[in-house]
């Protein structure tokens, strides 16, 4: 610690220039600190933690036997309280997918389940694909925010994507994943979220 010494702010000569006021000066303490933060208390006045990315994949599922056509809902199995996913706080997911056949599959993002509320709202419309405004893009129209028709997987390896910021905040998150693929596949998926 460092002891500086400073002009004392009502003393007799501390406003004229270029002279020091005899007894004029005080002691100030410099001491470096380090600061961690770890959140807020928000405007309703709760505390509210700051998020950090996901430390490991969450929500793994397994569907078997899906034939050429059919579809799954990822996450569709109750995982702790990320099922389904809840992107709040989020700006990025990755989304890794394993299936059992190589070919094309369609990936889109689409609201989760009526059984479960969005924020204070039941029902939602549930399997419904997921349209906003994303940034940089046409502000007089809505768009769909994640839908990938065709997108190649090679079998039985971890085909991991990072979908960058158009579900950032989402809440009530589900993937439609239809195998398009040529022939019946097993798909497992899993997801990490990324602050």
């Amino acid at each position: 610690m460092e002891i500086r010494k400073v002009y004392a702010p009502y003393s007799k000569t501390g406003e004229q220039v270029g002279q020091t006021p005899v007894e004029g000066y005080i002691d100030v303490k410099q001491v470096i600190s380090p600061v961690l933060q770890t959140g807020l208390v928000n405007e309703n006045g709760e505390w509210v933690g700051l998020k950090s990315s996901d430390k490991d994949f969450i929500a793994y599922a397994k569907d078997e036997a899906i034939p050429n056509g059919g579809e799954i809902l990822a996450p569709q199995i109750l995982t702790g309280s990320i099922w389904p996913l809840d992107m709040t706080g989020f700006n990025d997911l990755q989304i890794a997918i394993k299936p059992t056949n190589t070919g094309n599959y369609a990936i889109t993002a689409i609201m989760g389940p009526d059984s479960s509320a969005y924020a204070n709202l039941n029902p939602v419309n549930p399997a419904s694909t997921l349209v906003g405004i994303p940034e940089n893009r046409d502000v007089n129209q809505f768009q769909e925010l994640f839908a990938d028709t065709a997108q190649a997987l090679t079998q039985n390896v971890w085909n991991i994507f990072m979908i960058q910021t158009v579900l950032k905040n989402q809440k009530l998150l589900q993937f439609k994943i239809v195998n398009n693929s040529g022939g019946e596949s097993d798909i497992e998926t899993t997801f990490m979220r990324v602050a």
